[in-house]
């Protein structure tokens, strides 16, 4: 309810203007006192000040200054009997936000405060929105935040924990999430924090590579190797010897590299392809995947040995819909660095922006939420975000979409049993523990659920 303060000496334009604010809702005070109602406004400032241009102790410019001087924010309506052009542009001036000559309507008069109202709102809204991008930036400075890993979920704040122990060591570990998740972010955190930060990072996907290509790649090669090799290279463990390489999406790896690899994390050593000569190699390995490792070495696709060597610590990446409560600051993140990229430092997310970016199921996880907010930031009219810009669809409620109880059911069962999987690092006898069911029982479900 905005409140508003009416200065009118005429007793019966006071009345009848305190009644049209009262029935629209609005607390109203009242005074033929121009100096009195000042000095009340100084211990209680209202949200709107009408006030007469001609009194006798001080007139409407006077008033206005007073006010703007005390509260900024209240917006000043000048009446008078007395209007001209000349009047009405110096009350503009000096910060009116609105002029009306009498005598006037009261419909007209109740259309001039409302649009007074809505201008407060959006003044409102605007500064609530400055005050929560603060809020998260001051956040995003604090504790909740890991290089470029943001969040202050439990989930995250496990990942943060794991990554602080593991990166005193040089033990190997392996990061499991599904694509977008910040794998590789992970990797990087782990580096940068360890012993190892001043050396080399050395990333490489394997499976974006055919088998040839990629033992090249990590092994190198001698000249005359194969045809065009024209020169000697060195693969990705000379060059990352002294720091860290990162594999990703390790479980694509072929068999026969599955083996080589074993080799350099049991004795550090290698042959270049079409070499003779053993190479050593002192080097950090941290794998990826956002495949089931068990799963592949059950179906006889994945090295049971390589397993364990490269499953000495396992880190789990969630969701991003497992974390919504970690979607604002990531999205404070991104804007801001959206923001030097596009020159438009000002960047700001409407509350149902925000609110349809909570509630999205996010398939794509964290690179999608990067993805659209860069989309929306690049074509919005202007520095503030709205839900419409984001082009993306508000989920349907099950009653809307055609979903029966069951398919409901086997929705969130299949939810419980991967987040259970996950807490258990992947030991499905512990998992069913978690689940209170038997482990047959679960063995039933996963492979009900295509999860084995």
């Amino acid at each position: 309810m905005h409140s508003v303060l009416i200065i009118e000496d005429n007793d019966t334009m006071r009345e009848g203007m305190k009644h049209v604010l009262i029935k629209l809702g609005l607390s109203v005070r009242d005074y033929a006192s121009a100096a009195e109602a000042v000095r009340s406004f100084e211990k209680k400032k209202d949200d709107i000040v009408i006030t007469d241009y001609r009194m006798d102790e001080m007139d409407g410019i006077e008033v206005l200054d007073a006010v703007r001087r005390i509260s900024p924010r209240t917006q000043v309506m000048m009446i008078t009997a007395y209007g001209s052009i000349e009047l009405a542009v110096e009350a503009m001036k000096r910060g009116a936000a609105d002029f009306i000559a009498k005598p006037f309507s009261h419909q007209e008069f109740q259309i001039r405060v409302e649009k007074l109202c809505k201008t407060l709102d959006q003044a409102d809204k605007i500064s609530r929105l400055a005050d929560e991008n603060l809020y998260l930036r001051e956040e995003l400075e604090g504790e909740y935040n890991f290089g470029e890993i943001i969040g202050q979920s439990p989930e995250i704040k496990r990942i943060y924990k794991t990554i602080a122990k593991v990166s005193k060591t040089d033990s190997t570990v392996i990061v499991y999430g599904k694509s977008g998740t910040g794998k590789e972010l992970v990797a990087r955190a782990i580096h940068k924090a360890g012993l190892r930060a001043e050396q080399a990072f050395i990333r490489v996907n394997c499976g974006a590579l055919a088998e040839g290509v990629l033992e090249s790649e990590l092994f190198g090669h001698e000249k005359g190797a194969f045809t065009n090799a024209i020169r000697l290279k060195k693969g990705r463990f000379e060059l990352a010897d002294g720091g860290t390489i990162f594999l990703d999406e390790v479980g694509d790896l072929p068999p026969a590299l599955q083996v080589k690899l074993l080799r350099v994390l049991q004795e550090k050593e290698f042959e270049r392809v079409g070499g003779e000569e053993t190479l050593r190699t002192d080097v950090r390995i941290i794998a990826a995947t956002n495949r089931d490792l068990e799963k592949l070495v059950e179906q006889g696709n994945f090295r049971e040995d390589l397993f364990y060597r490269l499953h000495i610590i396992p880190v789990y990446l969630p969701s991003l819909k497992e974390r919504p409560g970690d979607i604002p600051l990531l999205t404070r993140f991104f804007l801001d660095r959206l923001g030097k990229k596009i020159g438009n430092p000002d960047l700001t997310l409407t509350k149902s922006a925000i609110d349809l970016l909570c509630s999205y199921h996010w398939p794509g996880n964290v690179r999608e939420l990067e993805n659209i907010l860069e989309r929306a930031a690049v074509l919005a009219e202007n520095s503030t975000i709205d839900a419409a810009d984001l082009a993306i669809e508000q989920p349907k409620a099950a009653s809307s979409s055609g979903e029966g109880l069951n398919e409901i059911l086997a929705y969130v069962e299949r939810e419980a049993i991967e987040q259970a999987l996950r807490k258990a690092g992947g030991v499905k006898t512990t998992a069913a523990q978690l689940l209170k069911i038997k482990t047959s029982a679960l063995y039933y479900k996963l492979e009900k659920y295509n999860l084995l």
